[in-house]
């Protein structure tokens, strides 16, 4: 036992021991953390910041020139499927019905088998002259009979005396017969099928040696000389232009912007699209220039009524959001919801604010901008003319 209790002995030193060490290095630590000053480095500023400068135009309230600007598709007015109008075997494939040749109006495309159709005019002309001479026997039965009741004294008692029912049938046959001549020889020209207008043709259905029926599709061709377009305009859209528009002429811009010529409005309004709920103008370009191609989308620019009360603003004063920044007078910003009324090329033109201009707007706002912000307004000055 009292080995036991000799041997116990050092641990409570050993504890001390550590328990004295662990407050050393606290204290060593509070010392050295009371040797570090936490300072912060503060600016003093004798006066506030200056207010950014930002560019503005100055515009006044003026009229303006309405423009209504919409993309519409161009069409060829004509555009069709040429089909056979008889039956037969094609003889003959002429070069000009090959898909993507440029046709002019007349030029041949294919022939058919004539054989049939000129056995039916040989028929048509046999029926004629006998319906001709069937006419001449009733005239002459008519004629005899007249002075064979002249020569008695006695008035016919019907026209049946007279042979003039016969001659009322004879002079139909002839009628008829002239009129299935006329239809074998339009038969027999129909062989020949020719293009009914210039035009482009896009895509061949029919082959040399296959036999067509009546209405089967040859071709396709498309119209390269007289377009269309079908323009459509919000009601919003249709209140700027200057009525009646039938008549007048829109510009015609491509998509980069390039002046295509002019298109004349031959109709418009009157009726919304059922699927758009929007108006509808027709246009039509008689005389294509240069670089107007079916098919391609252009911008349909119409000239519309003068508005007055309206600023017009470069189209980058304009937010993604639909904000317009004004400068009031003593340099703070002031943000607005304008009323658009159109577009032009780079400028937006809407309905002047309440108040009296002119007015400052900033040119190109930043999304830093804060309503009430004071600011330093910097005009640029105009490009000097050449």
């Amino acid at each position: 036992m009292q080995d036991s209790q000799e041997t116990d002995r050092p641990a409570p030193r050993r504890r001390w021991l550590w328990l004295l060490l662990s407050v050393g290095v606290l204290t060593a630590v509070v010392v050295l953390l009371s040797g570090i000053e936490d300072t912060a480095d503060v600016t003093e500023r004798d006066a506030p910041s200056a207010a950014p400068l930002i560019s503005v135009v100055t515009v006044d309230a003026a009229e303006a020139q309405a423009e209504v600007s919409v993309f519409a598709e161009l069409r060829p007015r004509w555009n069709a499927e040429i089909r056979a109008a008889v039956s037969g075997r094609i003889d003959e494939v002429h070069e000009a019905a090959l898909a993507g040749t440029r046709v002019a109006e007349g030029t041949p495309l294919f022939s058919i088998e004539r054989t049939q159709y000129e056995t039916a005019i040989a028929a048509a002309e046999m029926s004629l002259e006998e319906a001709r001479l069937a006419l001449l026997q009733a005239e002459n039965q008519v004629t005899v009979s007249r002075r064979q009741f002249d020569r008695d004294g006695i008035d016919p008692p019907n026209e049946l005396a007279l042979y003039l029912p016969q001659l009322r049938i004879a002079e139909r046959s002839v009628a008829s017969a002239e009129a299935q001549l006329d239809a074998a020889r339009r038969q027999l020209a129909d062989t020949e099928v020719t293009a009914p207008f210039s035009g482009f043709v896009t895509e061949r259905m029919a082959s040399l040696g296959q036999t067509v029926a009546a209405g089967e599709a040859l071709l396709h061709l498309s119209d390269d000389g007289r377009f269309e377009l079908v323009a459509e305009l919000s009601q919003a859209e249709w209140a700027l232009l200057d009525h009646p528009i039938s008549g007048g002429v829109a510009r015609l811009f491509h998509r980069d912007g390039r002046a295509l010529g002019t298109a004349r409005i031959r109709q418009g309004g009157g009726f919304l699209d059922p699927t758009t709920r929007q108006m509808r103008v027709f246009l039509e370009v008689a005389d294509p220039g240069e670089g107007i191609l079916s098919g391609d989308f252009l911008r349909v620019a119409f000239a519309g009524r003068p508005i007055a009360g309206t600023l017009t603003l470069p189209e980058t004063a304009l937010t993604r959001a639909g904000h317009v920044w004004f400068v009031d007078g003593e340099n703070l910003l002031q943000r607005t919801d304008p009323e658009i009324l159109f577009r032009a090329g780079d400028t937006i033109t809407i309905a002047a604010p309440e108040g009296d201009g002119p007015w400052q707007v900033a040119r190109t706002p930043l999304a830093s901008f804060l309503p009430g912000q004071r600011v330093t307004p910097s005009e640029p000055a105009p490009e000097a003319e050449g």
